[in-house]
């Protein structure tokens, strides 16, 4: 029996670096895995540090939080053939030190070219690259962010590699930098008043063909249907409302909606796949998904661009009132173990 340590949150704003046991007597087909780094989602983090509705789910408190952790195999059962001792595996754990899991868990081996602050936010981008997919986005569509934090910007990033073009539409100027940073063919105020106009000399008068919506206040979710083209598309990867005031409009008003016939999407559960494989085995599975977004990374997608803060994990209740604060020029948080 050995020990872990693992934030835990009692309540809103009340988060605690606790130290749990941890059996590391391991069976035939688990592993034992020490972390290195995990990475801070900022949105949804945030929503459940400060006590927003529960995402449907949800465990009550005290509840872990963090699903981004980067750690090295230490120790392997004698039936694990996947990893061996001295792999770097991303998986959807907590902030924590340590963990034990089956071998068959979504843990997935980082190649030895990508490092660990840009496969950290594996999981995170695999999520980005599902907003298109669920979205049937075919190459040389035109593609708005709205939104700009760490799972927007990774949308933006995985354009080019996707064949999109692609504009980021955010609320501060400094994350407007960060999306041209990342690739953004444009980047635009959501408050610019020649918003439309410059939309439609971006896409040459066609307007934008598909919407990825990460942001959760109702102005994100107007803006999104509002730019979006007749017939388009809205993939919703946000929590529509979360932790806001009650609305003073309809979300699905008929001006917005139903005259322009558009389809909102919500990136959940699975994608159809379209031409499935006669086994029935599915290709896009999360670990097949996260082992895709590796081999991007292997070509030069680079999320620690983003890495604003890199902090030791004792200061994590500090990262998350900076975050509860909305502070800008935070996006990028790596908590090192």
């Amino acid at each position: 029996m050995s020990t872990m340590k693992i934030a835990m949150l009692h309540g809103p704003r009340d988060l605690r670096i606790e130290e749990h046991p941890l059996d590391t007597n391991l069976a035939p087909n688990q592993v034992h895995v020490e972390t290195q780094i995990s990475a801070f989602k900022i949105g949804t983090d945030r929503g459940n540090y400060e006590g927003a509705e529960p995402v449907a789910g949800a465990p009550d408190y005290p509840r872990w939080v963090g699903d981004s952790n980067l750690g090295v195999v230490v120790a392997a059962g004698n039936q694990v053939t996947r990893l061996r001792v001295g792999d770097r595996v991303v998986s959807r754990r907590p902030h924590q030190s340590a963990y034990v899991a089956d071998a068959d868990e979504v843990l997935v081996k980082v190649p030895e070219s990508v490092s660990s602050e840009d496969a950290v936010w594996s999981h995170l981008y695999t999520l980005s690259a599902f907003c298109y997919r669920k979205a049937h986005f075919v190459p040389g569509e035109a593609v708005a962010v709205v939104g700009l934090g760490v799972l927007g910007l990774g949308a933006v990033a995985l354009a080019p590699y996707l064949g999109a073009r692609v504009v980021g539409i955010g609320n501060h100027p400094t994350r407007l930098q960060m999306a041209r940073d990342m690739g953004a063919d444009e980047a635009l105020m959501w408050d610019d008043e020649d918003l439309q106009d410059k939309l439609a000399d971006f896409t040459g008068g066609l307007g934008i063909d598909l919407v990825i919506l990460t942001a959760n206040p109702w102005p994100a979710w107007r803006t999104a249907c509002e730019v979006v083209r007749p017939e388009g598309r809205v993939s919703v990867v946000a929590l529509p409302g979360r932790g806001e005031a009650p609305l003073d409009f309809n979300p699905v008003s008929m001006e917005w909606f139903y005259s322009k016939g558009i389809s909102l999407i919500a990136v959940a559960g699975k994608g159809a796949d379209q031409y499935p494989t006669r086994s029935g085995e599915d290709r896009f599975d999360a670990i097949r998904s996260c082992a895709h977004t590796l081999c991007w990374m292997e070509r030069g997608l680079a999320p620690s661009k983003l890495i604003t803060h890199r902090m030791p994990y004792g200061q994590m209740a500090e990262a998350y009132e900076m975050a509860y604060h909305r502070e800008k020029n935070m996006l990028g948080v790596i908590f090192q173990w």
